[in-house]
């Protein structure tokens, strides 16, 4: 690839779903989008970039499907759900039955792929409440990819997609044998419903969530990009609401609105949470001396 043909196909990513590449990233673009240049008979990956913006809509979700990443697994990193078992849940129906008629649980799994990632928190819900139908729940699985939403929405995993993570006694508790795969149950698979969102587009028609999961995701974007998308996601939160991010990823340089709570060797965020007073202190002082220094 050219230096012209990497700039071009870096701006379209970029243009339709926010991906930043850059030239050290050559290998991912031509394994990703050699077959769709191949497909629409350009001479290059310049003139493919033009055809492509100028196209119809099925050619730019065709780039949006090749070039988003997929690698998921059920109970990815285990420890974030450990933390929502163990902590996140507890407390908020702990604190929602004390508000009367208050029985409803929202989350949203942003960047949710192929639905692992969801289907892992329903069951993690299902496992922590045993009393869930008597609850409001709701999870809201998002992605960017109409391919990765139309396969997660079917439920059905290959053998080698539940051999990774998910462990016999979930199989055998929420999934049923089927043409040589599993199928999600439905009464895990109606506590979730997919929808595309682009999350560098408004998704505050979305509402307030309870629990954020968006991990792995805002690591591909620029750093303009990636402050506003968690400050946006933080909108969305209700006020004592948990954001869990990467198992790499660190908000810690957003300010001490998102200062990092530790449990069950995981890490989340709750940045609507009254911050205590030393922190707010800490934030009055730097303010002040920053000012002086101007």
């Amino acid at each position: 690839m050219t230096p012209q043909d990497i700039d071009a196909v870096c701006g379209l990513v970029y243009d339709l779903c926010g991906i930043a590449l850059d030239s050290s990233k050559d290998y991912l673009i031509e394994s990703r989008l050699a077959d769709l240049v191949k497909r629409e008979g350009c001479a290059n990956y310049v003139e493919f970039a033009v055809r492509a913006r100028s196209a119809s809509a099925e050619l730019k979700r065709d780039v949006i499907n090749a070039i988003t990443t997929r690698e998921t697994l059920f109970f990815r990193d285990k420890s974030p759900f450990e933390a929502l078992m163990f902590k996140a849940i507890p407390e908020l129906v702990d604190e929602k039955s004390k508000v009367a008629y208050d029985r409803r649980i929202r989350i949203w799994s942003a960047a949710c792929s192929t639905g692992q990632e969801p289907y892992s928190i329903a069951m993690t819900l299902m496992e922590t409440l045993p009393d869930y139908r008597n609850w409001n729940i709701s999870i809201l699985a998002t992605d960017i990819s109409d391919d990765a939403i139309e396969r997660a929405s079917r439920g059905f995993y290959p053998p080698m997609e539940t051999s990774r993570g998910l462990e016999a006694r979930y199989m055998n508790k929420y999934f049923t044998p089927q043409d040589g795969g599993h199928r999600i149950r439905d009464e895990v698979r109606s506590l979730v419903s997919f929808e595309k969102v682009n999350l560098l587009q408004s998704f505050a028609h979305l509402g307030r969530f309870d629990i954020v999961f968006c991990r792995n995701a805002i690591i591909y974007f620029n750093a303009e990009d990636r402050k506003r998308t968690y400050l946006n996601l933080a909108n969305q939160l209700t006020d004592n609401g948990y954001l869990f991010v990467g198992s790499s990823e660190s908000l810690m340089d957003l300010g001490p609105r998102f200062q990092p709570q530790h449990h069950c060797k995981s890490v989340f965020y709750q940045p609507n949470r009254q911050l205590p007073d030393f922190i707010l202190a800490n934030k009055v002082g730097q303010t002040a001396t920053t000012a002086g220094l101007r």
